[in-house]
């Protein structure tokens, strides 16, 4: 069996891995990294464009993270802590396009949409402004425009505003300066970049067979992977790996044996959209317009009209429409989820299911869901749309993380999480939203936690803000640096209006 050595091994070609490789190829270009994808091509699993949101999360129309607390006030710190990390991830990009925009273009993966939260509802007007008045009173979104005119709202959103009774009425907030982000297109393009450098390597096509570490103090890594066309078997020897292979890293945190691991599970959810065919419906609407979620609905299936630009041609898209499923991926198996169940979890899924029976019950019924149903969904956004104009696509799989919760056994949690060896030579990203948008601060806490001497450095913490000037302080209490940053992002990346 042929074996190679990396200093750094990726599993999975998403953008959380591609992510990870660019940072450490920035910091240290002396690294060799290796990356390891199962299908033919990266990105096109969670990454790929029609199996995200695209979004761009950064708080500004995402309802659900701004709940309302036991008191019934609006909570903002989580749109807070989303809208500052997602300024991370602008900084990152500015600066490969700034040091390198011939290969890396913002065009490709990054355009302006506005981005809008819209309710319909007297509770959920009075909602919806008391949100407003929280948020724009804080500096990141100050720039948050608020408005229930109906001639403005027509401005805004054409497309939902024609044919719309007055009652009951509307109101919507709005950002101008959000943005559609392809996240496969990204992928491609860090990727693509870090092929040009002869200490990084591609593997696709390749299987982990098997993941299991040395006996021993700061033993490697060995990673048996086979080629799954022509059945060729190697051996990877690393003394770090990182598993971002979206929800088989479950599988793969649970093979590697790390004491971290125990008590973790998933619960995998299935998505679709409904895509509209008709051009001049979708040269109506430019926008990404966000609405509150059906009771018991799972977070990533907040209903949304969404404006999307794709390899530089705009889609319409709504959804998703959430459902149950056992696959962890969209090319997985069905028996993935059987596949999870350990000894060390069991009591965790026991205690996650009986919690969350209701929430079963709903994805279930959605995938019974028939077309005339979807476009009933459809029409509370459009109210003349038409069935003959829409197609169902399907979107990708999410595996929201279980874990051990001494009151009720298990717990369901709907974020991300690293988990991580304690002696960082290993970690993992478990969980969905809000993902993609937030992976240069979620790589940057990968490295935080796994690298911290070489974090420490004055090396490293000197790149480190020239990458992301941001890096080490607060934009979340800092309004000047906010400021700062956010000028040359917007300019850098075309976002400004």
């Amino acid at each position: 069996m042929a074996s190679i050595h990396a200093d750094v091994t990726l599993v999975g070609g998403g953008i959380m891995s591609a992510t990870l490789a660019m940072l450490i190829h920035r910091l240290d270009p002396s690294l060799h990294i290796c990356m390891i994808e199962q299908l033919p091509e990266i990105a096109l699993e969670s990454s790929g464009a029609l199996n995200n949101a695209g979004t761009g999360h950064a708080g500004y129309c995402e309802l659900n993270y701004t709940p309302h607390d036991k008191n019934g006030n609006v909570q903002i710190q989580r749109a807070l802590e989303i809208n500052a990390a997602f300024e991370v991830s602008l900084q990152f990009w500015s600066h490969l396009v700034n040091a390198d925009s011939r290969n890396i273009q913002s065009k490709s993966f990054i355009n302006r949409v506005p981005h809008l939260s819209a309710v319909w509802g007297e509770n959920n007007i009075d909602y919806l402004k008391a949100r407003y008045s929280l948020l724009k009173s804080h500096h990141l979104f100050a720039e948050m425009q608020w408005s229930e005119d109906n001639q403005t709202l027509l401005d805004w959103m054409p497309l939902m505003m024609n044919g719309r009774s007055a009652e009951p009425r509307l109101a919507a907030t709005r950002v101008e300066h959000g943005a559609d982000v392809n996240f496969g297109a990204l992928t491609r393009t860090l990727v693509s970049y870090l092929q040009k450098n002869a200490n990084f390597e591609l593997l696709t096509n390749t299987k982990v067979i098997d993941l299991h570490r040395g006996h021993g103090a700061k033993k490697p890594w060995t990673i048996k992977v086979k080629n799954r066309n022509n059945a060729a078997k190697q051996a990877i020897e690393s003394p770090f790996v990182f598993l971002g292979a979206g929800g088989i890293a479950l599988h793969l945190l649970q093979q590697s044996g790390i004491e971290e691991a125990a008590g973790y599970g998933g619960f995998p959810v299935s998505g679709q959209w409904l895509i509209c065919q008709n051009q001049d419906l979708i040269q109506q609407h430019h926008a990404k317009v966000y609405s509150l979620a059906t009771v018991g609905a799972p977070p990533m299936s907040v209903p949304h009209l969404d404006t999307r630009i794709i390899d530089g041609k705009m889609s319409l898209l709504f959804g998703p429409y959430a459902g149950f499923t056992t696959k962890f991926l969209k090319h997985g198996s069905r028996l993935d989820l059987v596949k999870s169940v350990k000894p060390n979890n069991l009591k965790s899924l026991i205690g996650a299911g009986a919690n969350n029976f209701d929430l079963t019950k709903y994805l279930v019924k959605e995938v019974f869901q028939n077309q005339n149903q979807r476009m009933q969904s459809l029409q509370a956004f459009i109210p003349n749309a038409r069935t003959e104009d829409w197609t169902l696509a399907h979107a990708g799989k999410r595996v929201q993380i279980i874990k051990r919760c001494h009151h009720k056994w298990g717990k369901l949690e709907f974020g991300t999480e690293i988990v991580a060896a304690a002696d960082g030579s290993l970690a993992a990203l478990l969980g969905a939203s809000p993902g993609a948008s937030v992976s240069v601060k979620t790589m940057l806490e990968v490295l935080e936690r796994c690298f911290p001497q070489q974090m420490q450095s004055a090396a490293w913490q000197d790149k480190l803000k020239t990458m992301i000037p941001s890096y080490g302080r607060s934009l979340i209490t800092d309004a000047n640096l906010l400021a700062s940053v956010r000028k040359q992002t917007l300019t850098t990346l075309n976002l400004a209006s």
